[in-house]
């Protein structure tokens, strides 16, 4: 059920790695791996943040198909990231580096592959803290595959959120502004100043987090935080989506459909938003979500994948040190060469090509030069777009050696309040 490692270089490379103390970030997996996905008891997320003892799943497809075996191990961080100094005993019952036991081969597919199931906790291994987690995907020579950030709370604070627009008119019909409060309920905080980290995310995304805020005011236990620019995000705007649900039919966002060796789906060419007005449209704000309905059965093994075809109005070739990519949860929100935009000057549009599963996905084109990635000047930025919000709020007990997730807040930028 574990092992221990045979790989001395790869050993001495953690070793050297986590003795830093340097901010900790997700593991992109490769090329065959597809549709890395966590679901709770609610619904399927991109981040997730759940009471701890909460069971969550986390699934994915190697497009391999060869029934590999992968293992799993689980790390406790700081709220910032950095490695931790507890022993893993003291944050986890259990053992290290077990194989995921849960797989099934595809069923009636042109793409074959193998999908994993991962349940935590689960019999063998308990989480025994609150706090930060991540979760590593290894493969049986013991390469690190992928790896993923969870987060598990105690309900010990209760956290009060409004999402406002910015008072600043430059700012008021582009930005979002979070207002908020803490109220501890079975502890008390000693020296919050110091002792209380609160993270700010939107729509569950690290990239764009904000933290280092101090509280603005107190009432009573209570801490108040209604700073005006510290906690401001940009609005963006509502993502693209499309559904491929069944793949013998057109949908309003789907141009045509193809099956060759694999299926194909083209997509209508999209236009740049920048410049354009707000248009309310529902989205799961760059999620995705794996349905079929052309086989009777579990999607998760009878969805086939589709090669989907992405093109956007932009009739100027970039400069080298600049691309633009398509941006969603179907591969975490990187940005590589799978989903880089290729320019074509014969049609004036970039393009690109993607082997997603059957399902509803969100999407967006996000715009890079040099190192700086901006995410809203081709689909334009709007206060009133509707984006949820993770109010994250750590404490670190006088003595203590973990930074514990005592409190989360969850509001929607569809109540916004001028």
């Amino acid at each position: 059920m574990f092992r221990l490692f045979k790989n001395t270089s790869l050993l001495l490379f953690l070793v050297l790695t986590f003795g830093h103390g340097q901010t900790q970030t997700e593991w992109a997996p490769p090329d065959n791996i597809k549709s890395v996905q966590f679901q709770t008891n609610i619904s399927t997320v991109v981040f997730p943040v759940v009471q701890l003892g909460e069971i969550m799943t986390l699934s994915f497809d190697d497009l391999n198909a060869d029934e590999a075996d992968y293992y799993y191990r689980i790390k406790y961080y700081n709220s910032d990231w950095s490695p931790t100094t507890l022993f893993q005993n003291e944050y986890m019952d259990g053992f290290d580096n077990l194989r995921i036991a849960n797989y099934t081969t595809s069923f009636n597919t042109l793409q074959k592959y193998t999908h994993y199931r991962l349940q935590i906790p689960n019999q063998a291994v308990q989480l025994k803290v609150s706090g930060n987690y991540m979760i590593e995907i290894y493969s049986a020579d013991e390469e690190l595959v992928f790896s993923r950030k969870f987060c598990l709370y105690e309900p010990s604070a209760t956290v009060q959120a409004a999402v406002y627009r910015p008072q600043n008119m430059e700012r008021f019909n582009t930005h979002q502004s979070l207002h908020f409060s803490i109220t501890p309920k079975n502890l008390f905080f000693t020296n919050p100043n110091e002792n209380i980290k609160v993270v700010l995310l939107q729509n569950e995304q690290w990239d764009t987090a904000i933290s280092n805020i101090k509280p603005q005011y107190f009432s009573g236990t209570t801490l108040d935080y209604r700073y005006e620019a510290p906690t401001q995000f940009e609005g963006g705007n509502e993502y693209l989506f499309f559904d491929t649900k069944d793949l013998r039919v057109t949908t309003p966002n789907i141009q045509f459909t193809n099956r060759a060796n694999l299926f194909e789906t083209y997509l209508k060419t999209d236009p740049v938003r920048g410049l354009s007005d707000y248009t309310y449209a529902p989205d799961i704000n760059g999620n995705f979500e794996i349905r079929n309905i052309m086989r009777p059965g579990d999607s998760h093994m009878q969805a086939d994948y589709s090669l989907v075809h992405f093109g956007l109005a932009y009739p100027y070739e970039l400069n080298p040190d600049e691309a633009i990519y398509i941006y969603g949860a179907f591969n975490q929100f990187q940005l590589n060469e799978l989903n880089q935009m290729v320019y074509n000057p014969s049609l004036e549009i970039y393009e690109g090509v993607l082997l997603l599963k059957q399902g509803f996905y969100n999407y967006k084109y996000v715009f890079k030069q040099g190192d700086r990635v901006d995410k809203n000047l081709l689909s334009g930025t709007h206060a009133q777009t509707e984006n949820n919000y993770l109010i994250l709020v750590y404490y670190r007990a006088i003595g203590a050696l973990n930074d514990a997730l005592v409190g989360v807040g969850k509001i929607n930028s569809f109540e916004l309040q001028n």
